[in-house]
This record gives structure tokens, C-alpha cells and sequence, in this order.
């Protein structure tokens, strides 16, 4: 049995965890997330700094950081290849590509870099997708893309799908197309607030050994998110082609 003070203790920084505070900016009558917006312009910076080193001085006999950044592409565009097949695949590479990488440089950002040395008047700097306004954004830009290729192939034919293949079937086809950007964007975010309140939670309590593999598995649970929500992205737009 652990003693009183431990629960106390455990239940007082449970409380304290800041969940949906926020430092607000001001941007043209506008009020946003700014601690967010910091983070995402480093993992834009770390990404484009990336690209930069990969693409500089191309040889046709890749090493460096251009074979990790042609391993990067290879491996976006077999997840593009894998959903969408030989015929559809190439032009969808930037968009699964870009969900992707965003995803993995912020919950990798999030795991990875000492945010927490860094104090603010309000909330504190986190991964981006622990924010559930980001991961909205990105299952509505996921919609969008799969209205685009239904729309962009088979014209308004497209909107046949949601009474086939019997008619009784609309408000099911209907509802469907709700709940999946629900489903994308509760399961990124909550899984990587999840994350980092546990190892918020343990680095209080614990601050060395213990907290270490909640971290490892942290990391590797935000390289699995970016996998399944590109993945499931590249299936709904593979869906919209059928």
C-alpha cells in the first residue's frame, strides 16, 4: 500500500497539469494559440533545414542526408503506393507526404525537446498535437482532399455513392462522412495528450529513472499516430477514387 501523502501529492499534480490553458497572441482582432504557432514554425524550421541538407549537392549515388532524405521519400511514398495503387498514387506523394512528416516532426518535438524549462504568463509549449484545434484542421484538410479526388474524377457522379447501394443508406453515408474526421482528429489528440500528461505526471513524482520509458514509448507512440493518421488519410482519398 502507498502512503497518504503519495496520493495527495499524485491527485495535487494531476490538478496542476495545464490542460486548455493557453498563452493567446493577438494577430489582427484575431486571438490564437501561441504557443502553438511557436512550435510549429520550429518543426517547419527543422523539416525545411532537412530538405535543404538532403537536396544540396545531389549525386546520383545518394549519401549523407541526401540518402536519409531519399529513405524519407521512399517510405512516405510506399505508404501513398500501398493505400492508392500503381495509378494513383504519385499525385497524392505531397499531400500524405506533408500529413506525415508534420505530424511525426511535432509529436516528435513534443517528446524530444525540454519545452518545460521554457515558462510562460499562461499554458506552456507542447507538441502541436495536443492541441485539439491542429488536429481538426488536419482531418478537415484530410476531408477536403478526399471530396477533391472524388469530386476531381468522377464529377457530381461522385455524390451517387451515398445512396448505393440502396437509398436507405443516405443518412449512414451521410453520418460517415462526419465521423471520420471525428475519429482522425480525437485520436491523435488524444493520444498525445494522454502521453504527455502521464510523463508530466512521473517526471514530477520521479524525476529521473522512471519517467525515461514512458518517454521511449512516447516517442514511438507519436511515429505510430503520424503512420496511422497519413495511412488512414490515403485510404479515405483511395476510397473516394474507387
Amino acid at each position: 500500500m502507498y502512503p497518504d501523502n503519495f496520493y495527495s501529492s499524485t491527485f495535487t499534480l494531476l490538478a496542476e497539469a495545464e490542460v486548455g490553458k493557453h498563452f493567446y497572441w493577438d494577430i489582427a482582432g484575431f486571438l490564437v494559440h501561441g504557443q502553438v504557432l511557436v512550435v510549429m514554425w520550429f518543426v517547419f524550421t527543422i523539416l525545411l533545414i532537412f530538405s535543404l541538407l538532403g537536396t544540396q549537392n545531389t549525386e546520383r549515388i545518394p549519401h549523407g542526408w541526401q540518402n536519409f532524405m531519399e529513405a524519407t521519400v521512399d517510405y512516405v511514398a510506399g505508404i501513398a503506393k500501398d493505400q492508392l495503387g500503381e495509378s494513383f498514387y504519385k499525385e497524392w506523394i505531397p499531400f500524405i507526404g506533408t500529413l506525415f512528416l508534420f505530424i511525426f516532426g511535432c509529436n516528435w518535438a513534443g517528446a524530444i525537446v525540454p519545452w518545460k524549462l521554457i515558462k510562460l504568463p499562461e499554458g506552456e509549449f507542447a507538441a502541436p498535437t495536443n492541441d485539439i484545434n491542429t488536429t481538426v484542421a488536419l482531418a478537415l484538410l484530410t476531408s477536403l482532399a478526399y471530396f477533391y479526388a472524388g469530386l476531381s474524377k468522377k464529377g457530381l457522379g461522385y455524390f451517387k455513392r451515398y445512396i448505393e447501394p440502396i437509398p436507405l443508406l443516405l443518412p449512414i453515408n451521410i453520418l460517415e462522412d462526419f465521423t471520420k474526421p471525428l475519429s482522425l482528429s480525437f485520436r491523435l489528440f488524444g493520444n498525445v495528450l494522454a502521453d504527455e500528461l502521464t510523463i508530466s505526471v512521473l517526471t514530477s513524482l520521479v524525476p529521473l529513472v522512471i519517467p525515461l520509458p514512458i518517454m521511449m514509448l512516447g516517442i514511438f507512440a507519436g511515429s505510430v499516430q503520424a503512420l496511422i493518421f497519413s495511412t488512414l488519410a490515403a485510404a479515405y482519398i483511395t476510397e473516394a477514387l474507387e
